[in-house]
């Protein structure tokens, strides 16, 4: 494809008389990892919210291929390839991780109550199924395929939210914090995991505070403070940028 497959274009998002997202533009080439950094408060969830559908923009345009899809229900967003998961668990804990990976199958598989009764649908579920079992597998997650997602440990329903999220069959995965609570050996694991999504042709958009992470993985990053672009290149770029060593308060960057 020709030009960017994803594009921020002057995004601008005010709640009242706070403005959270002040004229944001970069883009995201197809089939990179693009980090997306920031102190705490810089607007990087919400500018999520925005990609997704969870937020309209106040003004300003996203495109993927170059169709403007801000201003889209999220629903509408995830049939277009355009999928996120989030900073804290949204699992039903209460239900087994397949039972979890299944719903995330609706996207392409829509329950229709007239097909359940008249068993129409079984072709439908039968793929439904390979689906989730092909998601669970590729994160290492099959084998607990009937455990209660509330009893997994926190890596794997890190884990789960991704597969559920890959069910979908997504074209750009919107990936919030998912190192969150990892200790170094999930987080390892999951870099891996990342770094196959990528090579699976998926194009991801992370929001992480794990610089560790963020440099080992991301092919650019752009970075956000106070809701405005701060700067954008390489990991090696941003991690000697004066500006954002500034952002992050000195020392602390390099630390991490």
């Amino acid at each position: 494809m020709t030009g960017p497959f994803l594009e921020m274009d002057q995004l601008i998002m005010r709640f009242g008389g706070l403005t959270a997202v002040q004229g944001l533009s970069f883009k995201v080439e197809h089939g990179t990892i693009h980090g997306l950094i920031g102190p705490n408060g810089a607007g990087k969830t919400t500018t999520f919210n925005m990609v997704s559908g969870f937020y309209r923009p106040s003004a300003g345009e996203v495109r993927l291929r170059g169709e403007v899809i801000s201003g889209l229900n999220m629903y509408e967003v995830a049939r277009r390839g355009v999928i996120r998961t989030f900073q804290h668990s949204t699992l039903f804990a209460e239900m087994t991780v397949m039972e979890n990976a299944l719903i995330g199958t609706h996207i392409a598989f829509r329950p229709n109550l007239f097909a359940a009764i008249t068993g129409s649908d079984r072709p439908d579920r039968r793929k439904a199924r390979m689906r989730a079992e092909e998601a669970l597998d590729f994160f290492g997650l099959l084998h607990l395929a009937d455990v209660r997602a509330g009893d997994l440990a926190h890596g794997h329903e890190r884990a789960l939210g991704m597969a559920i999220a890959m069910t979908g069959q997504p074209d750009v995965l919107l990936l919030d914090e998912p190192f969150t609570g990892m200790n170094p050996e999930e987080t390892g694991r999951m870099m891996e995991l990342v770094r196959k999504l990528r090579d699976n042709k998926i194009t991801i958009l992370l929001v992480e505070h794990d610089m560790q992470a963020i440099m080992g993985l991301c092919d650019r990053i752009t970075c956000m403070s106070f809701g405005k672009f701060l700067a954008e290149g390489k990991p090696e770029e941003i991690r000697t940028n004066p500006a954002v060593i500034e952002a992050y308060l000195g020392g602390g960057f390099h630390a991490a």
